[in-house]
């Protein structure tokens, strides 16, 4: 299928590794002109280079924490017009409510709420104007399945999508997108530090708990970033633009809700 945006232009936020830099090497196969984002030079600058390797058209490196003021306007200077905007960041910490310090809920709402939404406000109304723009946001299962393990993530992601559900409403008309993707057990290193945290915490080895992470999916294993980059590409695509203010859930058929 030809999605129809080659030549388009698409920030990708914290795309440095993994479902990130999955979604930036799929959008650069389909000759979309992409900035990544990353935090470390050295990461980033590796991550630039393996993008290219899939690339027609030019991948570009901007460092940059996306929770400053200045970390976002080095992202938005370095393309100012983008046609394509895919919010990302790193997980907030996990934990149970009693075990999180205010700290934990403030970076919460810094990484997977205020930072995603200046953003928008930033582009929005430029995409509205040249009457072509796609908005995916990476968010997570917990969104439709709040977890008492995970309720920083769950509280800050919930808020987001309310937002992006409210203003995808004004700007459907003037050919703007804004769709949610809600990953579940993905194989990236976010799988990694919870099953870390799982075998410290019920005193099973580390194989073990990975083992449960792939048996609590229904598919009977982890979901690749590639598989979440795939979804990720046909939302930014032309042929997307009559789908708008929705949750995908890419989980290995896990959710269980009908809506």
């Amino acid at each position: 299928m030809d999605l129809g945006i080659e030549g388009r232009k698409a920030l990708v936020c914290a795309s440095s590794q993994g479902i990130g830099l999955a979604c930036a090497t799929a959008l650069a196969a389909e000759g979309v002109e992409v900035w990544l984002n990353g935090r470390h030079e050295d990461t980033l600058a590796k991550a630039v280079d393996e993008v290219r390797a899939h690339a027609t058209s030019p991948v570009h490196g901007v460092v940059g924490d996306l929770t400053t003021t200045g970390g976002r306007g080095a992202l938005l200077e370095a393309c100012p017009e983008p046609d394509i905007l895919v919010t990302n960041n790193r997980g907030p910490r996990p934990g149970r409510l009693g075990e999180l310090a205010e700290a934990d809920l403030a970076e919460a709402l810094d990484l997977h709420f205020s930072a995603p939404i200046h953003l928008l406000r930033a582009v929005v109304d430029g995409m509205a104007a040249r009457r072509f723009g796609r908005i995916v946001n990476v968010t997570s299962a917990v969104v439709t399945r709040p977890s008492p393990t995970m309720v920083a993530s769950s509280g800050a992601r919930a808020g987001l999508t309310a937002v992006m559900k409210a203003v995808s409403k004004e700007v459907a008309r003037h050919n703007v997108t804004i769709n949610n993707i809600l990953p579940e057990r993905i194989d990236s290193g976010r799988q990694l530090q919870l099953a870390n945290r799982t075998a410290e915490r019920e005193g099973i080895s580390f194989e073990e708990a990975r083992r449960r992470q792939a048996s609590s999916v229904a598919a009977g294993r982890l979901g690749a970033p590639a598989e979440i980059a795939a979804a990720c590409a046909f939302l930014c695509s032309v042929p997307a633009g009559y789908i708008s203010g929705n949750n995908l859930h890419v989980d290995g058929g896990s959710y269980l809700g009908l809506i």
